[in-house]
């Protein structure tokens, strides 16, 4: 399986992926904590069905220390015991604000309102911005078909 396009190969592509990989080091120097991080992306990588992504975010978690025990449960946080509260509240928000159009009205007030008892605003802002960018990503590759399978961790910075 070959992508459609190689959108970051092109001049408006490459541009684009500058912006998009500076964006996420930004976050990444957020005090949100990388495990958390991690899950957001894996999470809505899941929802969208983007291989890539997922591939990429499993293997980048896996480096920085996450167990696959873990890994293996984000799509069944709520039943599973080994995720923090503030994980789970960043793992609603994340289902919340990646099934916008599921949700009549987006994110709800109880779900916002559990991950402010976890997280400050500038973590809450951190933890908007990653579901948003994720989303983003997810989307492009999802559009594209990028296979997945071949990332290697570290691999984009």
């Amino acid at each position: 399986m070959e992508a459609r396009v190689n959108a970051f190969a092109t001049p408006t592509g490459a541009k684009l992926a500058k912006y998009l990989i500076a964006a996420a080091r930004v976050l990444h120097e957020a005090s949100v904590p990388v495990t958390t991080l991690h899950l957001v992306d894996v999470r809505a990588s899941q929802i969208n069905g983007c291989g890539f992504c997922l591939d990429m975010h499993t293997k980048d978690a896996e480096q920085a220390g996450e167990t696959s025990v873990r890994l293996n449960l984000v799509a069944a946080w709520r039943e599973a015991k080994v995720f923090t509260d503030a994980e789970r509240a960043a793992l609603e928000l994340t289902e919340q604000g990646t099934r916008i159009a599921d949700a009549a009205g987006g994110v709800t007030d109880e779900a916002w309102a559990n991950a402010a008892k976890h997280y400050d605003d500038d973590q809450l802002a951190a933890l908007v911005c990653l579901i948003a960018l994720i989303n983003t990503y997810n989307r492009m590759n999802v559009i594209i078909q990028q296979p997945a399978g071949d990332y290697q961790p570290g691999q984009w910075g």
